[in-house]
């Protein structure tokens, strides 16, 4: 006879292979009914961008066969929760379950490529996505994700005028590009790009959100100051090149993160333009820029390594014409990019499970 407590007994000898403890433990099974020999339960994933569900729902299914009764019909649904680990008492974007900064130590990277596409890739995959560009004096997201004529709106929430950020391809989007002619120069002090930046997060009604991606200027200085004093982030992700001197700088920008004054975790780095590759030849890998460099500097300074883009026209062309690669399906450069967001999610999970929650940086 099948009964719940058998059930989850088995299930017990399912392993999340992120966390290392089992889903039962782990409070990741639910609505578990019994009729007879059908079996049917809820998994509750720490992402909809898990790149294990699949390996996960193989295994819950194995478990009951092995353990409980060959013959038992198995009915599994697969479903989400996004954990969280933000706290701070006077918290800004109580509904924002994730803050993941995307920086780099240079420019010319392809950082708010990688951004956009991060953002839309997490979409796409069921996520509930806000994508911030605090790249305050040269701001893209306007072309990026093709709004580039859009305004946001005002409303009223509790008495107070917030603004609603421009959605498109399933991301809320705010940048200082909407408030600025396209063709003029913003020519701010660091205060001024500060205080913009905190209107952003402060003054705007972005609602519930699993992650808020934060595409920073490049190098390390005023905004990304502001970013960590104002809101407690989840983690940085270090977008770079293989070339060396693209290398030298992102060991920077992992080192800025990781000062004791800051302590933002670095979820690992994501190497851009790693080969070119002609579409007319897509089996063919040009090294330009080096071998491999972002992987063995993930290596040494022991963070994951989240992906590896490839130096593609089609990048560049979808980029300006605001229709994010990761959109083209099938893809190869699709397919690179959607694994990059689930090594995202999959980190951003890990160090939900096992790290303190993240709190505002003090500055003395």
């Amino acid at each position: 006879m099948i009964t719940k407590e058998k059930v989850l007994d088995a299930l017990s000898n399912v392993i999340d292979p992120d966390i290392g403890k089992d889903l039962v433990t782990l409070n990741m099974i639910e609505d578990v009914a019994i009729e007879g020999n059908k079996v049917s339960f809820t998994v509750v994933l720490t992402t909809p961008a898990c790149p294990m569900k699949d390996q996960i729902e193989k295994a819950c299914y194995n478990a009951i066969i092995y353990y409980v009764d060959e013959k038992a019909e198995v009915d599994i649904t697969m479903t989400s929760k996004v954990t969280t680990k933000r706290t701070g008492a006077n918290q800004l974007l109580p509904g924002v379950s994730n803050i993941i900064a995307v920086a780099s130590g240079k420019g010319g990277v392809g950082k708010s490529t990688v951004a956009s596409n991060l953002a839309v890739a997490l979409a796409k995959q069921g996520a509930k996505v806000g994508f911030v560009d605090a790249d305050i004096y040269g701001p893209s997201a306007p072309i990026m994700f093709d709004v580039v004529h859009e305004r946001p709106t005002v409303r009223n929430v509790e008495g107070k005028s917030m603004i609603v950020p421009v959605e498109s391809y399933g991301v809320k989007l705010l940048s200082i590009g909407f408030f600025a002619d396209a063709s003029q120069a913003i020519v701010w002090r660091g205060p001024m790009a500060s205080k913009a930046l905190q209107q952003m997060f402060g003054d705007a009604d972005w609602g519930e959100l699993d992650y808020m991606i934060i595409d920073l200027p490049p190098g390390t200085g005023d905004i990304h100051l502001s970013l960590v004093q104002a809101v407690p982030v989840t983690g940085a992700v270090i977008v770079t090149t293989p070339q060396n001197v693209a290398l030298a700088d992102a060991k920077k920008g992992v080192s800025m993160f990781q000062l004791d004054s800051i302590k933002v975790p670095v979820l690992g780095l994501v190497e851009n333009m790693s080969w070119f590759t002609p579409e007319e030849l897509p089996d063919n890998k040009y090294y330009i820029f080096g071998k491999e460099g972002g992987k063995e500097l993930a290596e040494q300074l022991q963070i994951p390594l989240l992906g590896q883009i490839p130096l593609v026209q089609s990048i560049r062309e979808s980029g300006d014409a605001g229709r994010p690669a990761v959109l083209q399906d099938g893809s190869p450069t699709a397919q690179a990019f959607i694994n990059f967001a689930q090594n995202v999610a999959q980190q951003v999970a890990i160090r939900n499970a096992n790290l303190e929650p993240t709190k505002e940086v003090e500055m003395k």
